[in-house]
């Protein structure tokens, strides 16, 4: 049976998908910053850009997007978003019918939370908490299935999880997969640390061996749009039959991923629907180092008592971050027991911070 397990920090909830000990699912949830992935809108449009099958929109938060179809400036449409802001490219939004009742660009409805898209997908998990806050955040619907624990993350857990954040994953048969997000796409470099104990033959079923592992990684890490796959050691004409294996390799996976083929260059193409924000961008963005700042010093000084006046440095893009989000710093303040001093510091660079007392 499968278990939902929520490990809350304040303006975060990181949420594991286990099957006895094996992760099945994985996401991050940030109530203070909603991907708007799904909510629905009204919209005005701005500009037509037939040319490219749609127009650029406006929201109520001022923010802009590109709405699928032909539309004349200055229409107010009902629209829900396909795409959060991702890999330096604006949301996307598709039109929905319905009647249009306002005259400015509004939040209709909210879309649902990754928490609850992964509540959905696996109904019959048992949602484990470790926080009364968090519980106070959840959905109504939710609550029937949560058990509080002490702990949400064993050291099994928090393994698997923290290891979502290197770019390299050793899958099976001893292959091991270098992952490299660029912003056209996401190049994945197989890689056998030992080939010479291993025949030419033994490489191309090592490497269809390997692929429900990579397919895993890339749903665990939600890496969308186009990716590649080097095959590791074999010979760039024997690698177009390896495209079934990976085909059957992605099944399963609800962004539906099809593997198209294999370049000239024997480099395997996929594509995968582009949704919410990929993992790496979320661990790696200015909010997120804010708040793996917040965890770490909470873990820090958990201890401390009477607990000391805290000041954290950071880059700017790291502080004005943390500031927008308003509710995460609220929350470390109700844990800690003090609020926590933030201080800008231009000479630090965005994944580097420090908390001096």
């Amino acid at each position: 049976m499968s278990e939902i397990r929520i490990a809350w920090s304040p303006g975060e909830a990181r949420i594991a998908v286990m099957q006895n000990d094996r992760l099945e699912d994985y996401a991050l949830w940030r109530p203070g910053k909603p991907d708007g992935y799904g909510d629905l809108h009204l919209v005005r449009v701005t500009a037509a850009a037939s040319a490219m099958g749609g127009a650029f929109v406006t929201l109520a938060d001022g923010a802009e997007g590109f709405l699928t179809g032909e539309h004349q400036p200055g229409d107010l449409i009902r629209a829900r978003i396909t795409r959060s802001p991702q890999g330096g490219k604006g949301l996307r939004l598709k039109p929905v019918k319905g009647e249009v009742s306002g005259q400015e660009p509004t939040l209709l409805a909210q879309g649902p939370t990754s928490l609850e898209a992964l509540a959905e997908r696996y109904p019959q998990a048992d949602i484990l908490v470790d926080s009364p806050a968090l519980t106070a955040k959840l959905s109504p619907a939710l609550r029937p299935r949560l058990r509080r624990v002490p702990k949400a993350f064993d050291d099994t857990t928090a393994s698997l999880c923290e290891a979502l954040a290197d770019s390299a994953a050793d899958l099976s048969h001893g292959l091991r997969a270098t992952i490299t997000p660029t912003p056209a796409l996401t190049a994945i470099d197989l890689d056998d640390p030992s080939p010479d104990r291993r025949p030419q033959t033994a490489q191309f079923s090592a490497n269809q061996a390997a692929f429900p592992a990579l397919a895993r990684e890339i749903r665990l890490r939600n890496l969308s749009g186009a990716i590649v796959v080097d095959p590791a050691g074999v010979s760039p004409r024997k690698r177009p039959a390896l495209v079934p294996a990976l085909r059957a390799a992605l099944e399963g996976d609800p962004m539906r991923p099809q593997a198209l083929g294999a370049t000239a260059l024997g480099l395997l193409e996929i594509v995968r629907t582009r949704g919410r924000p990929p993992l790496h961008e979320l661990l790696r963005s200015p909010h997120g180092t804010g708040l793996n700042a917040l965890r770490q010093i909470l873990s820090q000084y958990a201890s401390a008592t009477p607990p000391p006046a805290l000041t954290l440095q950071a880059a700017i893009p790291v502080i004005r971050a943390l500031e927008k989000d308003s509710s995460a710093l609220a929350a470390f303040a109700d844990t800690y027991g003090k609020p926590l001093q933030l201080a800008l510091n231009p000479n630090y660079p965005t994944d580097y911070w420090t908390v001096t007392s």
